[in-house]
């Protein structure tokens, strides 16, 4: 089966470091032009310099997703540059550990602002181009937090579960002008956000008893994911959220199920 979106105009956002940055690459990779968003210029300026070094058509926008006027003129911006917008990747997220019963109003409005908003903002923004194309794709990060609650991070958890939400309304809302609008739940990515990349052995194997599949997930299993959602092979696919999460809690006890042994650390991708 040929996936083929080259051509594509891409938005990324939170493009700066971790599954962002690796979007933006795959999607180059794939032929498309990519707009990315960040709102840390250091970062911005580091990915943006790497991509172009390999030849690849990408504009750079500073961009916090939270602010209407930041999100306004990236789109814009990626108008001027390219001329369309095919597909919006709303990668962009925050979350930091906090009991809800302890936590702070400026620490709910700050999760709510960028894993929320941010996403509400920018899809306003860019169906408003769509529907005009006739044609889109918006893909949003959720998280599996929204599928099981954790803690200490129920503001995390609750700004995911209004993604989940939000994105089956916009897939009804938007169907008529053929635009798709779907999101995804990571599992365990080791990133800056989730910090599974500073735990223990004995932790790292505690995690992995949740899983069906005992490793660590990669930033390229959603990209993967994220191309074919984007092509038109997935064209009938709309409204629903997709768990890459390696069968985390498919049955109660997954460990259970397999042969004991010690876990092997799988070789990177």
């Amino acid at each position: 089966m040929l996936i083929d979106i080259s051509g594509k105009v891409v938005v990324v956002t939170g493009a700066g470091r971790g599954i962002g940055a690796v979007l933006a690459e795959r999607f180059a990779q794939e032929g498309c032009k990519v707009a990315i968003l960040e709102r840390e210029a250091d970062a911005l300026q580091t990915v943006a310099e790497r991509l172009r070094a390999a030849g690849f058509d990408v504009e750079a926008i500073r961009c916090d997703v939270s602010v209407e006027s930041d999100v306004r003129a990236a789109v814009a911006t990626t108008l001027t540059r390219f001329g369309r917008i095919d597909i919006l990747l709303n990668n962009a997220g925050v979350g930091a550990p906090s009991l809800l019963t302890e936590e702070s109003v400026e620490a709910w409005d700050a999760t709510f602002a960028t894993n929320t908003r941010g996403v509400f903002l920018c899809a306003r923004e860019v169906a408003a181009v769509m529907k005009e194309q006739r044609g889109g794709r918006i893909i949003n990060a959720a998280s599996f937090a929204s599928i099981i609650p954790s803690s200490p991070m129920g503001s995390y958890a609750a700004s995911k579960a209004a993604v989940t939400s939000m994105t089956r309304v916009m897939a009804a809302e938007l169907s008529a002008w053929d635009i798709t609008v779907n999101c995804y739940a990571p599992g365990m990515i080791p990133s800056r956000l989730s910090g599974y990349s500073d735990v223990t052995p004995e932790r790292r194997n505690q995690l992995w008893d949740t899983l069906s599949i005992p490793k660590w997930g990669d930033p390229n299993d959603i990209a993967d994911l994220c191309i074919f959602l984007s092509s038109a092979r997935a064209s009938y696919i709309t409204g629903t959220m997709i768990d890459v999460s390696g069968g985390k809690y498919a049955v109660q006890f997954p460990q259970l199920a397999r042969p004991a042994s010690e876990y092997v650390a799988q070789p990177a991708r």
